[in-house]
């Protein structure tokens, strides 16, 4: 009824009338849509920025370490073995790695023939001076006789001759027990020097040879690490600067420059140092350890090693400019030193960088500072 009333209404109303009416309403859709426009669209805000520590970076005195890789190796090896040929190993009374000193039996042969030639040359030389007391009785009664014109001066020559002869053959006896001696020494394998048994390489039963290496012996225990310098390092490198070694455990281990190489090889251009290991700890020889030789104290840019962030095997850092925004930069880093880091390119000592919260902003964000210290 209502609806019917107004098209009645709006049928009875002039053209002017529907014009002015229709005009009215855009007017107030406008006004409408500009009023929600208004209250949708909040004001823009500012940029947040993210609160960090900073640090300014500067040079400071730092140690000059020279970083190489080497092995571990022993100071001197020994290896040992028989002087005997085909003689069979009766016993061998040590294990690879035992600990021996010098005379501590080792290995021994099977001696029952060289004990049989051992009896035979002493009664070969028994039978010897039997024949030499002969001989001087035989030489002494000749004298003697040619004293009383019993004997011929011939005959009497004859009976002493027999004595010089048999006492050189007590000489040659003597000489033959001596040697049947030795070859039961050689029957006895000893440990030349006191050390560590590095490799054992022989077995009760076997056959051995002159020159079959059947032992290895660390001559005292010593170990010493070496490794390949280039030319120009090499000249740094003097006899007494100390070397500290890293352990499998992660554990220091210090040690002295010995001697390093008087030439280059030809081949690499490069030469060795060596380095004596008083305590090796938990090194053994074989092992390859990382070391690093001070070479004395430079003034070097560092930055803490929480202000790196390391991204495809490069390093970077954030610099704070003067509109306090963080801006990326590529470092190239040098010796690490309880918790710094050397920064050879990239940064300029006065710059400030952001040394915690660098994880957390991107290039080009604002940052706030909290807190501040000098390198």
């Amino acid at each position: 009824m209502t609806n019917m009333k107004r098209d009645k209404h709006y049928r009875g109303m002039g053209l002017w009338d529907k014009s002015r009416w229709a005009t009215g309403l855009g007017i107030a859709l406008l006004v409408l849509s500009a009023c929600s426009k208004t209250e949708d669209t909040p004001e823009a805000e500012a940029p947040k920025s993210l609160a960090v520590t900073a640090v300014i970076v500067g040079a400071k005195s730092m140690a000059n370490n020279l970083r190489l890789s080497g092995s571990i190796a022993p100071w001197e090896e020994v290896r040992l073995g028989v002087e005997l040929s085909g003689y069979r190993v009766q016993s061998v009374l040590v294990e690879t790695g035992a600990v021996v000193h010098r005379g501590d039996v080792l290995l021994k042969l099977d001696a029952r023939l060289l004990d049989m030639e051992r009896a035979q040359a002493d009664a070969q030389l028994a039978q010897a001076k039997a024949n030499l007391e002969l001989a001087v009785a035989n030489g002494k009664r000749a004298r003697d006789m040619l004293a009383k014109k019993v004997i011929s001066t011939q005959q009497a020559e004859e009976w002493m001759a027999g004595e010089k002869t048999n006492a050189a053959a007590v000489q040659v006896a003597v000489a033959a027990v001596d040697a049947a001696r030795l070859r039961q020494d050689f029957a006895v394998l000893r440990a030349p020097h006191d050390g560590v048994i590095a490799v054992r390489s022989v077995d009760p039963g076997q056959v051995v040879n002159p020159g079959d290496v059947l032992m290895t012996l660390v001559r005292d225990g010593r170990l010493e690490w070496r490794a390949e310098v280039t030319e120009g390092n090499l000249l740094a490198i003097n006899p007494g600067q100390t070397i500290s070694l890293k352990c499998p455990d992660g554990s220091d281990v210090n040690g002295t420059v010995r001697t390093r190489s008087p030439g280059l090889d030809a081949r690499t251009r490069t030469g060795l140092v060596y380095a004596d290991l008083p305590d090796p700890k938990g090194l053994r020889a074989g092992m390859f350890a990382e070391g690093a030789i001070t070479l004395g104290e430079s003034s070097l840019l560092r930055v803490p090693s929480g202000a790196l962030l390391l991204r495809d095997g490069f390093a970077y850092v954030y610099v704070i400019d003067q509109d306090s925004k963080a801006r990326e930069r590529r470092v190239e880093l040098g010796d690490r030193q309880q918790g710094w880091v050397e920064i050879r390119t990239g940064l300029t000592a006065g710059e400030r960088i952001v040394s915690k919260g660098a994880a957390f902003i991107g290039d080009g964000d604002v940052v706030r500072v909290v807190e501040g210290t000098a390198s």
